[in-house]
């Protein structure tokens, strides 16, 4: 290696780098001495590849050797860069960060610090070290600040004022490099020498003599402490922001990069400092947007008033547009404002409706902005701007905003609506340009436009026709240029009504056709998308009025057709052909006669293929259900083959798909499928049906009705039903998971095997009836399968006729009147189903039917007594007239039992209020009369039970009873205040009702007792406004200003509701406020979802949310989930506190139960380990 030839020397040191990087490599004291002498050697040799040689051995040596021998080399590498020559200064560096990349064990770490360090700050500070020394110095202690920060306490103090010193340097290079070494050691510093840090910087900005480039430098450094500091420079903004802004707007003329440091600073306070930085939110708007338009160099004199379509136009801007000049930095300041504008947009939810006052119209007015790069960031600001309403404004439907205008605030997505030809305006006008970048920005624009208002262009598609037009058919269009015009046009195409298209379809089609045969596959596949939308608008329905669609047929079908029938392109493609050509056949079938025994194949060959099936299988599923009644003669049987096969495949969404199609060929074409394929289809299916995947279940069971319905279904496909689906279906009616679809799918099963005729009534309903029978291996059936199998008995006895019906109704009160206790199971099956039956039939006809009905309410067990009230209350549906004035009667006379004629008192009027009936009134007034003298009772059940009665008949007789429970609100007994408050809670549903209108006026009333002094009126409020934020977030909007610091503030364990019980040998601390607490936690997470725009999340996280994350379990949980859900729609917030919710998660998950805590103790601390663990989960996806 001390060879005169540098080859020898460069091949020398190349095997000893491999030598080194042997895994099996071992060294002795005295050979580790020599190696690292001689590298050291190297590091100066002449020749620089074997130098960078010598380098690279450094790594795997650092490893290998002892620790005294690193710190020697570290020694020797740091007098080289001190003292040494020049040239060997930059390998000297190169080979420091090398060992400090390389270290990794604690101690090592420590010894080299203690002698690296001291040297570095002396290269850094000492008197007449040359620039590039202090440079090659910066840059590696930045390095060693970043990996080690944390290490090296004891000399924070001594670091942070060398490196402060050198702020001032005269160097540009020293200042910058300074800039980031003070950031990387911030991130460990204590708080107060952060805030020794930061008031040195403040105070050198305060100083007016200072030079206008350290001025620079120290803004940059404000910039650089707060990103890496995040929260923690909170506390300092009161005195950096208004320093800041104030430089922004007295900055002199030709300082652009002064100011945009200035906004770069902001925008970072903004995303990380949301809390501290709230009340200059409006200062730094005005600023933003003053400095949006920045251009002291260029008059815009084009104003907007030309707007004569005409290309004169077109030339002038481009002129206008020649204007350069390298020396104008202004658009710096532009971007650094469009960036700062964005955060504000991001940050700040609530300031929505400011914002599309004040700075929408001003972004729209810069979307002729000069430079490409500054235009790009307008358009990602106002994108952002669009997300954001579409965030806040999620799930309100237009029908409710028009309503609402009128008496609410005025809502952002109403404000988006009246900016929309302004905006359509001016994307004209940069479709127009020659630059590619610009026009898919524009698209960009437009795209998220669509997507929060999806309807909002119908007027304006004329005018953005040529755009689209021109984008997909200009020669110099770039692929990403066409992808976005063509997403964009799907997205108009799939949201706007079809006639607003019929005079374009001609301009459109031909582009849009050309795009199908390009050789890009993704623009192939986005093409013929758009496509399949064309189709649905070209035709919308069979009658085809007004508009002609025939010219269009062939060459849409042909241009499909090509991309269909190639064998060797893209999965993405294929699928788009497949799915497009289904809509084509189905809407266009008629007028391709010809045509079709040359497609159809070619679907029914794509079914065969495994990439390609499932596409294949929905495709046959839309043809099937045109109305066109398309001719599928030439496939049908081999169709109905291949869809019987997949239905032993393991794939799901292959089942359910093919379960699907196979029901709509069926429907459409039964007379040509024949009876053996039935009897294969039903074995097949039977296998479907269980309830480990009920969606599945469903869709088996209404594919089995279909079959059975057929009126040319031969006898053996009924026998094959009733061997193969019935044992599977009386399994699954024993299921306590059966509910929703599959629950209905089976009962309309039931129906349709009556009406088969080759199934008895009495056999079925026996097996039915027996099914309940607790068997001896399982024990009981659930509860819920009880339910489930009453209503199928009902939904049989209807089916199979009145004489039936009867009989068997005379045989369910024969089991009642029975009285031995033996058969107990038996009577609870006989009330559900008595009741079942008389919600669906008038029982009158029995008569004293419901005296024997109540003669349950004696029974010694507790589920018959509510099976009993549950059937009185549906037999009095059937006949109001003559059951609810008895029910009326009990209530008053009986007072044991009460609590059950309540119960069905409440099954009369839900029911009423789901299917809109009417009251009489003289019954409206004894029920009312009698529910509020319920109303304080001192039993829980009753006052639940008498609230959600009054907030069901408020549904039906809103006027009368939202002012009779508004006097009840200020009554003296809490308990009727609480009552009052549930009862609203109840009378708020998914669906728009009556008393919407007739309440919103009167909801603070009813909220406001979130002030109440009694804790379970409190409790009552804020589930009330949990059910308002779910259902309708537009009544309570404009109250949540007041109404959330009132929630915050039940989130606070409060101590004077804890309370210890003396137990006598033991204490027992009881929490009183828990179930208030875990209410408010969950209500916040509703508003969430639905008030975002007045929830201001960084207040709420600390202190409200952190106290949560160290609560009780009940409180843990909930708290979880809306760190989840604010890490996914409010990142920055959160990212600006992580490190105060560390800990508090930290010791969830490092809990440890006690020795001998029961297993549900130990299975809960698992859950809320799970719980904590998707919480931290979804904050590292931020």
């Amino acid at each position: 290696m001390t060879g005169k030839d540098k080859d020898y020397r460069y091949m020398a040191t190349s095997d000893l780098l491999n030598e080194l990087n042997k895994p099996s490599f071992k060294a002795d004291a005295d050979l580790e001495i020599k190696l690292s002498n001689i590298i050291i050697q190297q590091l100066d040799d002449a020749a620089g590849d074997v130098s960078g040689l010598a380098v690279k051995c450094l790594a795997p040596l650092v490893k290998k050797v002892s620790e005294d021998q690193v710190v020697e080399i570290a020694n020797k590498l740091c007098d080289k860069l001190l003292n040494g020559k020049d040239q060997h200064r930059d390998i000297a560096s190169i080979a420091l960060k090398t060992i400090v990349a390389e270290v990794s064990t604690q101690s090592l770490a420590q010894s080299i610090l203690i002698a690296v360090t001291p040297q570095l700050i002396k290269g850094i500070t000492g008197p007449g070290k040359s620039t590039e020394i202090k440079c090659e110095c910066l840059d590696i202690l930045c390095d060693v600040l970043h990996k080690f920060g944390n290490l090296m306490a004891a000399d924070h103090g001594l670091l942070l004022s060398a490196l402060l010193s050198q702020l001032n340097s005269n160097q540009a290079s020293v200042r910058k490099k300074t800039v980031s070494c003070i950031a990387s050691l911030a991130s460990s510093l204590s708080e107060d020498l952060l805030a020794k840090a930061t008031d040195e910087v403040v105070r050198n900005l305060r100083n007016k003599g200072t030079k206008s480039e350290l001025t620079r430098t120290n803004i940059q450094m404000i910039g650089a402490l707060s990103r890496a500091v995040g929260y923690r420079f909170g506390p300092h903004l009161v005195d950096t922001v208004p320093v800041l802004i104030n430089y922004c707007t007295s900055a002199s003329e030709n300082d652009e990069e002064l100011r945009e440091y200035s906004l770069q600073a902001l925008e970072s306070f903004l995303l990380r400092c949301p809390r501290d930085i709230s009340s200059y939110c409006d200062e730094i708007l005005r600023l933003s947007l003053e400095y949006l338009s920045y251009d002291p160099n260029f008059t815009d004199n084009m104003e907007e008033d030309t707007d004569d379509e005409s290309h004169e136009e077109e030339e002038d801007d481009e002129s206008a547009n020649e204007y350069t000049d390298d020396e104008d930095v202004s658009w710096k300041v532009r971007r650094a404002a469009a960036k700062c504008l964005a955060a504000l947009i991001v940050s700040r939810p609530e300031l929505l409706s400011k914002l599309y006052e004040e700075a929408c119209p001003k972004l729209i007015d810069r979307f002729k902005e000069r430079e490409e790069n500054v235009k790009m960031d307008v358009f990602n600001t106002f994108i952002e701007l669009l997300r954001q309403t579409g965030n806040v404004t999620k799930g309100q439907n237009d029908m409710n905003e028009l309503r609402q205008v009128n008496f609410y605030v005025l809502v952002p997505r109403w404000l988006l609506k009246q900016e929309v030809p302004k905006i359509v305006k001016s994307i004209n006008r940069q479709l127009r340009e020659k630059s590619i970048k610009t026009k898919v920005g524009a698209f960009s624009v437009l795209k998220e436009l669509v997507v929060v208002l999806p309807d909002c262009l119908a007027e304006h598609i004329g005018s953005l026709i040529p755009g689209i037009e021109k984008a997909l058919s200009d020669k110099s269009s770039t692929s990403n240029l066409k992808i976005e015009a063509l997403i964009f046009t799907r997205l108009v195409l799939a949201s706007h009504s079809p006639p607003v298209f019929h005079p374009h379809i001609k301009a459109l089609s031909g582009p849009v056709l050309s795009a199908v045969g390009e050789r890009y596959y993704k623009v192939t596949a986005e093409a013929l998308k758009v496509c399949g939308e064309l189709v649905r608008v070209v035709r919308p329905d069979i009658e085809g009025f007004g508009f002609d669609f025939k010219a269009y047929v062939h060459p849409i079908y042909n241009a499909i057709m090509s991309r269909l029938t190639n064998q060797d392109q893209d999965q993405e493609v294929k699928e788009c052909a497949i799915s497009c050509m289904g809509l084509v056949v189905a809407t266009f079938g008629d007028n391709l006669s010809a045509e079709l025994p040359a497609c159809l194949p070619v679907l029914v060959d794509r079914m065969g293929n495994e990439i390609t099936r499932l596409t294949a299988v929905k495709a046959f599923a839309v043809i099937a259900a045109s109305p066109l009644q398309i001719d599928l003669s030439c496939v049908l049987e081999h169709v109905i083959a291949e869809l019987t096969a997949f239905l032993r495949k393991a794939n799901r969404a292959l089942r359910q798909a093919t379960l699907g199609t196979l029901n709509s060929l069926i429907v459409a074409y039964g007379d040509k499928i024949g009876p053996s394929a039935y009897e294969i289809i039903i074995v097949e299916l039977s296998s479907l049906i269980s309830d480990s995947d009920l969606h599945m279940t469903a869709l088996a069971l209404e594919l089995c009705c279909t079959l059975m319905a057929d009126r040319r279904s031969s006898p053996s496909v009924g026998l094959a039903v009733r061997n193969k689906v019935l044992p599977q279906a009386l399994t699954l009616i024993k299921s306590s998971l059966l509910q929703g679809q599959a629950l209905s799918a089976l009962q309309s099963f039931f129906a349709a095997l009556v009406y088969s005729a080759n199934t008895s009534f009495d056999v079925l309903l026996e097996s039915l009836l027996s099914s309940a029978k607790p068997s001896p291996q399982s024990g009981g059936v659930a509860k819920q399968a009880l339910y489930s199998i009453a209503q199928c008995v009902a939904v049989l006895c209807l089916a199979a006729g009145d004489q039936k019906c009867s009989s068997t109704v005379e045989m369910l009160t024969e089991i009642l009147k029975d009285d031995s206790s033996s058969n107990s199971a038996k009577q609870h099956l006989a009330l559900l189903c008595l009741g079942e039956i008389g919600r669906r039939k008038d029982l009158s006809s029995h008569a004293h039917i419901e005296n024997i009905v109540i003669e349950s309410f004696q029974s010694p067990f507790e589920e018959i007594k509510s099976a009993a009230s549950y059937a009185l209350g549906n037999i009095a549906v059937g006949n109001l007239s003559k059951y609810l004035p008895f029910i009326l009667d009990q209530i008053d006379n009986q007072q044991k039992k009460q609590y059950l004629l309540l119960h069905s008192l409440k099954e009369v009027i839900v029911r009423q209020s789901v299917d809109k009936a009417e009251f009489q009134d003289s019954s409206v007034e004894k029920i009312l009369k009698l529910l509020f003298n319920h109303c304080e009772s001192d039993e829980e059940g009753v006052r639940n039970v008498v609230a959600e009665c009054l907030g069901k008949i408020a549904l039906i007789e809103p006027s009368k009873l939202v002012p009779a429970l508004k006097v009840r609100t200020t009554s003296p007994t809490a308990f009727t205040r609480a009552t009052v408050v549930i009862a609203v809670k109840y009378s708020i549903v998914e669906r728009p009702e009556k008393i919407d209108e007739i309440i919103y006026p009167e909801i603070s009333s009813f909220l406001m007792l979130i002030k109440d002094h009694d804790r379970h009126v409190r409790r009552a409020a804020v589930l009330a406004l949990s059910t308002f934020a779910h259902n309708k977030p537009n009544l309570i909007k404009g109250l949540l200003p007041e109404l959330l610091p009132l929630l915050y503030d039940q989130t606070i364990v409060k101590q004077e509701l804890i309370r210890t019980v003396d137990l006598g040998p033991f204490k027992h601390i009881v929490d009183d406020g828990l179930e208030l607490r875990k209410a408010a936690f969950e209500c916040v997470d509703t508003l969430l979802d639905s008030c975002l725009d007045q929830v201001n999340p960084s207040s709420f996280i600390v202190p409200y949310l952190k106290s949560g994350l160290d609560d009780h379990y009940d409180v843990k949980m909930p708290c979880h989930l809306i760190l989840s859900k604010l890490a996914d729609k409010c990142p920055s917030a959160v990212l600006a506190v992580l490190d105060s919710l560390v800990d508090p998660l930290q010791k969830t998950i490092n809990f440890k139960p006690k020795q001998d805590a029961v297993k549900q103790e130990v299975d809960r601390n698992e859950d809320m380990i799970r719980s904590a663990l998707r919480a931290i989960a979804s904050l590292n996806r931020i």
